[in-house]
């Protein structure tokens, strides 16, 4: 009897120990499975976030890296959008040059910075100086200021910096550019500008001085109903023919004056000339030239352009973001106050040398006599 107890009591042993012992092993197997499984899904978790951060990373094969993660980025950026390809976007551009100068304006706007300006249009008034940068404006590799920053002639002493941030933000393969058409006439401009970079591109607007001292005349008198008649302000002593050289409309078109100041810090070959006849006549010749001389590609056609009659000056045809064609505004395109034909004759004799010495200083004859 205690035989068969001693054998029942082994058989349990050996039963529970062979129960325990599948136990363990069943857990065992759970573990390195969920343990796996895990470690597993970190290391997906942790490639898929493989950016370094650090800033100062060098070499090829970070470079690299970073280059992957970057296009990994902008593809979720866009396959959250609905696209599975940064690259199917471009098919929903309007027009290969729509789509170029979007593209700039838009990364300029968020990538580029700010910087001191590359050409600067430095006159002179009443010339066309708001035509050539609204035109040059259009162009893809340009960003220009709007306003007038004044910077060399009366802010001077506010410093680079002041005038670096009111530049728009550019790209490093775009041109930044300014107008201020008074720059041309003050005597500290240049000096000023050389100072802050002796390779600054200039591009001065002329027209007949003639012309041009109506226009200011007729723009002041605008603002100012009250002054002299321009007769009286144009001469000392008109019977004998005594022209006021002080009155600021006069002097201003007496252009071989100012620019041998310019002369003095800047070649002659980082000055282009703009006439401001043929800025009408011949927009897109014109601008090409202009195109020339800052290194663009020509991109500024005859397409651009159509002729206003009603301004009498040429306009900017309908941009495909506007349903109307751009024009200069109301204060340009003004009717000239009239003007007795034998004061003309005697201004036109009173600049004649200034202009064929000038004419023969730039090589060019704007034919003005």
């Amino acid at each position: 009897m205690a035989q068969r107890l001693l054998t029942s009591a082994n058989r349990v042993s050996a039963r529970f120990a062979f129960i325990f012992t599948l136990s363990l092993s069943c857990a065992y197997l759970c573990y390195n499975i969920i343990f796996y499984r895990g470690t597993l899904m970190t290391s997906q978790g942790y490639e898929g976030k493989r950016c370094p951060p650090s800033k100062n990373a060098g070499g090829k094969k970070l470079l690299g890296k970073l280059d992957n993660c970057a296009s990994l980025d902008v593809r979720s950026a866009f396959q959250q959008r609905g696209s599975s390809d940064p690259r199917d976007q471009s098919k929903t551009s309007s027009s290969p040059r729509a789509e170029v100068n979007l593209k700039n304006i838009t990364v300029a706007q968020k990538y580029g910075n700010k910087k001191l300006p590359n050409a600067l249009i430095v006159g002179v008034k009443k010339g066309g100086t708001r035509a050539v940068l609204e035109f040059i404006r259009i162009h893809p590799d340009v960003r220009a200021l709007g306003t007038e920053p004044h910077f060399f002639d009366r802010n001077y002493d506010r410093g680079l910096d002041w005038y670096r941030g009111l530049m728009p933000r550019t790209l490093d393969s775009q041109i930044t550019l300014e107008k201020t058409p008074s720059y041309f006439v003050t005597r500290e401009a240049p000096h000023r500008i050389s100072s802050m970079s002796h390779d600054t591109k200039l591009i001065v607007v002329v027209r007949n001085p003639v012309t041009r001292a109506i226009s200011d005349y007729t723009q002041t008198l605008s603002k100012k109903p009250d002054i002299p008649t321009f007769e009286e302000l144009a001469f000392k002593n008109r019977s004998l023919g005594l022209v006021d050289t002080s009155w600021n409309a006069i002097r201003i078109g007496m252009y071989i004056l100012h620019l041998e100041n310019w002369l003095q810090y800047f070649r002659l070959s980082q000055m282009h000339f703009v006439s401001g006849e043929r800025l009408i006549t011949d927009p897109a010749g014109e601008m090409g030239r202009v195109q020339d001389f800052l290194g663009l590609k020509r991109i500024i056609t005859d397409k651009h352009f159509y002729f206003n009659r009603t301004k009498g000056f040429p306009c900017l045809k309908k941009p495909e973001s506007s349903s109307q064609p751009r024009c200069l505004g109301k204060s340009k395109g003004r009717t000239h106050v009239q003007i007795e034909q034998e004061v003309i004759e005697q201004l036109q004799e009173f600049y004649r040398p200034f202009n064929i010495k000038f004419y023969e200083t730039v090589g060019q004859d704007f034919k003005w006599d």
